[in-house]
């Protein structure tokens, strides 16, 4: 398996030019993140990912977890690697300095944790849900539930669990059966919950699991569902571990990809009801899990990003070596096969979607900082509209933007790539898997229908279309090497103001008809925002070609990623719009055909 170097030029450039580092700096919050700063923590992430996770990615693949009398053995060198993550302050770089963390940026955290995942996506998978935690419990528990977890959540001297899915429940909360009974200042907690990632493991001395279960007054369905605190060992009032709860790891599922993450079905109150406490407001947990389920679906878009840039790297680096054939116009045998020019243009259309959707998921972690951050309630409440609207695209459309491009890694390799021992299969099944978790794509298309297009009756697209159309005159009157961006980006912009408008007016008519046209209305959503950054981008690059600044190699490959973007992924656009609006075509089939 090729090594992975973080890239970092393209995410400074996300960062400064599409995320807008530079303001979000001069808010009061983030005063102290200087260019030094910024530089200092990519370099040094770089270097752990590099260096202590990537190396382990093959390893832990052919490993395995193993659980042994209830305990999960990691594969060999996570426990450390963990350790050394944990030493660095790295868990704790976006959270809040009342918890002992940094205090900095979630869009300069989200560049970071693109690296744990490219350098080693099973590790990764441990401290993402830990920070989903953070914000959950820093929202909804109670000050002594804060006092006592926060900050060894935050450091990673503890981890969290978020335990949802049941045999019979799966992305079905409200047939979720597990129980909770009020003892004394507790509860006990009963039940059994599968898919838990990281539920047990060797990593930390304890594990905080975040539990839905039914109290015995639970109405039916989703409303009657609430959240409890399960640690795996009881904490006292000095934050000292003590007695083992009630909680058990029973077995590891058997995964098709990701197998150095231990996937666990854990078992609670097997002997008489573990120790839990509530969270939030009873029968209202599936509204605070929500909190943690944002951040972890912000994160699993990431995760697709991740696979992305390391498929690519892994592509380029084959295709520099490889020598095969005759390349089209060569006059003799004996050059790689990067100058084929189909082979050429795959790694075009690996680069330029990783690039489009790592500016989305950066984009939307700065716009997260500006909805908590910004002085101004109606900016915070703009900002906070935006990553609403766009949390289920990155989740997404990124996740399958991942999935493409390890597909593609593969067909680069040729026969190579469909043999283990290259690595380019590791990373297709390790992708496969963010398109499932977290809610799958298909509920993540239903809620951008359902809820964001629907509620507002389409304000929140109309808004976002406004800017996309403000960037489209800016393009017009663009240097020619950027302009030719314009026509495509123009009929796709148009394609998703059309369709978001007669989705709406459909979902008010036959909300069943709308939700079957979902699924091509988030992916156009997803290749027009993707379109939008890259052409800030290549916009931005121009500026900087013009001013003298910065490297002038990597702005010009910006423009011309920007315009093999525009050429070959979003002037496929407005195709999308029959399938779109033929829902008809879904809700009309006789299932009997099937």
């Amino acid at each position: 398996m090729s090594d992975y170097a973080a890239p970092i030029a393209d995410m400074r450039f996300a960062l400064d030019e599409i995320a807008g580092l530079g303001a979000l700096a001069r808010l009061g919050a983030y005063a102290q993140v200087t260019p030094d700063l910024v530089d200092a923590v990519l370099e040094g992430a770089a270097t752990l990912a590099g260096e202590g996770l990537a190396p382990l990615n093959r390893s832990g693949d052919v490993e395995g977890c193993v659980l042994e009398n209830g305990v999960v053995r990691t594969p060999n060198g996570f426990k450390d690697a963990y350790a050394r993550y944990v030493e660095g302050g790295w868990n704790a770089i976006a959270c809040d300095e009342d918890m002992g963390g940094q205090g900095l940026p979630r869009a300069l955290a989200t560049a970071v944790a693109e690296m744990w995942s490219s350098a080693n996506m099973s590790f990764a998978l441990c401290p993402m849900l830990t920070l989903s935690a953070v914000d959950l419990l820093g929202a909804y528990g109670t000050a002594e539930q804060k006092r006592l977890y926060l900050a060894k959540l935050a450091s990673g001297e503890w981890t969290g669990a978020m335990n949802l899915t049941e045999p019979q429940a799966g992305s079905d909360l409200g047939a979720l059966r597990a129980r909770a009974v009020p003892d004394g200042d507790h509860f006990r907690v009963t039940g059994q919950k599968i898919f838990i990632t990281y539920g047990e493991h060797d990593f930390t001395p304890n594990i905080v699991h975040l539990v839905l279960a039914r109290l015995p007054d639970a109405p039916a369905g989703s409303q009657g569902i609430s959240l409890f605190l399960v640690p795996k060992f009881l904490v006292g009032s000095d934050g000292s571990l003590g007695a083992r709860n009630d909680v058990r790891c029973v077995s590891l599922e058997h995964k098709l990809g990701i197998h150095a993450s231990p996937t666990c079905v854990m078992a609670f109150g097997d002997n008489g009801g573990a120790t839990g406490w509530l969270v939030g407001e009873p029968h209202r947990g599936l509204h605070a899990m929500f909190t943690m389920m944002n951040r972890a679906r912000l994160d699993v878009g990431l995760q697709g990003v991740a696979i992305a840039e390391r498929a690519y790297q892994q592509a380029r680096a084959f295709a520099r070596t490889r020598v095969q054939g005759r390349p089209a116009g060569a006059a003799e045998d004996g050059a790689p096969i990067l100058h084929h020019p189909d082979v050429k243009r795959m790694l075009l259309a690996m680069r330029a979607s990783s690039e489009a959707a790592r500016a989305l998921a950066i984009y939307v972690a700065g716009e997260t900082d500006r909805a908590r951050h910004e002085p101004d309630a109606d900016a915070r409440a703009r900002a906070q509209r935006r990553v609403d609207l766009l949390i289920p695209v990155v989740k997404a459309w990124s996740t399958e933007v991942g999935l493409e491009a390890a597909s593609t890694n593969i067909q680069v390799h040729g026969g190579m790539g469909f043999i283990e021992e290259t690595g380019a299969a590791q990373h297709f099944r390790d992708a496969r898997i963010a398109l499932i978790y977290e809610g799958t794509n298909g509920i993540q298309a239903n809620d951008l229908v359902g809820r964001k297009l629907a509620r507002d009756r389409g304000a929140a697209v109309r808004e976002l279309v406004a800017e996309m159309e403000a960037c489209g005159r800016e393009l017009a009157a663009a240097g020619s090497e950027v302009a030719v961006l314009g026509a495509s980006f123009a009929a796709a912009v148009a394609a998703l103001a059309a369709a978001s408008a007669a989705l709406g007016d459909l979902h008010a008519r036959d909300p069943a008809q709308a939700l079957a046209g979902s699924a091509p209305y988030l992916k156009l959503t997803g290749v027009v925002a993707g379109g939008w950054l890259m052409a800030r981008s290549a916009l931005a690059a121009e500026r900087r070609l013009a001013r003298g600044e910065g490297d002038a190699r990597f702005c010009r490959a910006k423009i011309a990623t920007a315009r093999f973007f525009a050429e070959h992924v979003l002037a496929t656009a407005p195709a999308l719009v029959p399938a779109i609006l033929g829902g008809a075509t879904v809700t009309g089939f006789d299932l009997e055909l099937l």
